[in-house]
């Protein structure tokens, strides 16, 4: 990698750098697929081990600025375990290593010399379960913003303003920003780990099941939240939900899991990556259409 492509992190060490967007990057078509082009993720025959297991194998897909992409298939075929790579989890996990071509913008996300915690801020991460600090709500939000080097209140305090109304939390907590996040609702509680992720200013929001302990009506504000943040963000989403799948992204990943000849286990695989409507009617793969018919998983 040249020093062209990347910048220095808060650790000394380089962090990728997002090249300049081109005009027609940002165009978009009338039905609302982004122009060919404005690639973030390219992945090529991505392989995910722990240890001498091998997890995920075969993997290659791009993923595209500016839309939901949603990962589905039964339990355990590795949708959560790609997830993971777009931000470097995996390297707080002993034993555990990515093989394969993983680009993010063009450069290696995966350089040696390239700092995890500098792409962990550009590719934010909400979690299955909520997770709010044992802080108050706005201690929360501005968390990421003090460890990032913003000291000023006046900045913070517009940041943390601007990241719960882009959350839609704003005007459900303004005059209690200095009670504890343990005391909101698990909807509320999850639009505030949204909030504290895209404070920082994230390129990307990975959301691994953000609703899977939600009730329905906190479903139904996540996901319109989710269509309303990929005008700024580009999200990728793992979910059981294929109705939530189908509701919300543009495009969709389908996973399954396969009896490795190598281990004579079962590992996980992309079996086919489309747009959502194509996905969801008129599948190319048997195994697509048996998983989104109910006949299996």
């Amino acid at each position: 990698m040249g020093s062209e492509d990347v910048d220095k992190g808060a650790d000394g060490r380089p962090a990728i750098r997002i090249p300049a967007q081109r005009p027609h990057e940002r165009e978009r078509s009338a039905q609302g697929a982004v122009a060919q082009g404005s690639v973030v993720f390219a992945l090529d025959k991505i392989e995910v081990y722990y240890g001498a297991f091998r997890a995920v194998r075969n993997v290659s897909m791009q993923i595209f600025k500016n839309e939901i992409t949603a990962f589905i298939g039964p339990s355990g075929c590795g949708k959560t375990t790609v997830l993971r790579c777009f931000n470097r989890m995996h390297d707080v996990t002993p034993g555990a290593r990515v093989a394969g071509g993983l680009r993010y913008h063009g450069a290696d996300l995966n350089a040696k010399d390239v700092s995890a915690t500098e792409v962990r801020r550009r590719i934010g991460m909400v979690f299955q379960k909520p997770n709010p600090f044992p802080k108050s709500i706005y201690d929360n939000v501005a968390f990421g913003l003090r460890s990032k080097g913003i000291h000023s209140k006046s900045e913070i305090d517009a940041l943390v303003e601007k990241s719960l109304r882009s959350a839609a939390l704003w005007d459900e907590v303004k005059n209690r920003l200095r009670a504890s996040a343990l005391g909101l609702s698990g909807g509320q509680q999850q639009r505030l780990c949204i909030a504290r992720t895209i404070a920082v200013g994230p390129e990307v929001v990975l959301m691994d099941e953000p609703c899977s302990a939600l009730d329905p009506v906190a479903t139904a504000h996540i996901e319109e939240l989710m269509r309303e943040l990929k005008r700024s963000f580009t999200i990728v989403i793992v979910t059981h939900n294929m109705q939530q799948a189908a509701r919300v992204s543009d495009r969709t990943a389908f996973f399954t899991t396969e009896v490795d000849a190598k281990f004579g286990l079962r590992t996980g695989t992309l079996v086919e990556y489309d747009s959502t409507e194509k996905i969801f009617s008129n599948p190319r793969d048997e195994r697509t259409e048996r998983y989104i018919t109910g006949r299996f998983g």
